[in-house]
């Protein structure tokens, strides 16, 4: 005869005054405790990368001033242009280079934005490239 054979088989008691605990309930009393609020967010972003802004040579930014020339110059033929241009980043220094296409609506040498027709409003300050057939195929370069 074993040491519990007697109590081995009895059912589980459950308490009349409290409800059964869930798993899920019981599984939380276990999991890890995290003292340092917002610490896993808090890495997750520094280790996020991002870019630094590309500074540009006077022949490029030539090259750039005369694209600028011919979009303005040819504005009401509605050709597709794509930009690619850098867009700083709000929580840490640096910034992403991105890609945008679209039909030049307005050039606005004042505020220094060029607006498309979807309402994407690209700062020339921030633009890196500029490339579309209507620049021709020969480089300006």
């Amino acid at each position: 005869m074993g040491k519990y054979d007697d109590i081995i088989n009895l059912p589980h008691k459950q308490s009349a005054k409290r409800p059964h605990m869930s798993l899920l309930d019981r599984a939380a009393q276990f999991a890890p405790f995290a003292a340092l609020t917002g610490y896993d967010d808090a890495v997750k972003e520094t280790a996020r990368l991002t870019d630094e802004r590309i500074e540009m040579s006077e022949e490029n930014l030539n090259v750039l001033n005369m694209k600028y020339q011919i979009l303005v110059d040819r504005l009401d033929e509605e050709h597709e242009v794509s930009f690619t241009y850098f867009v700083p980043d709000g929580a840490k220094s640096g910034g992403a280079y991105v890609t945008k296409q679209g039909i030049v609506k307005k050039v606005d040498n004042f505020e220094r934005l060029i607006t498309l027709c979807d309402g994407t409003r690209i700062p020339m300050d921030d633009i890196l490239t500029i490339d579309g057939d209507i620049f021709g195929s020969a480089e300006l370069l």
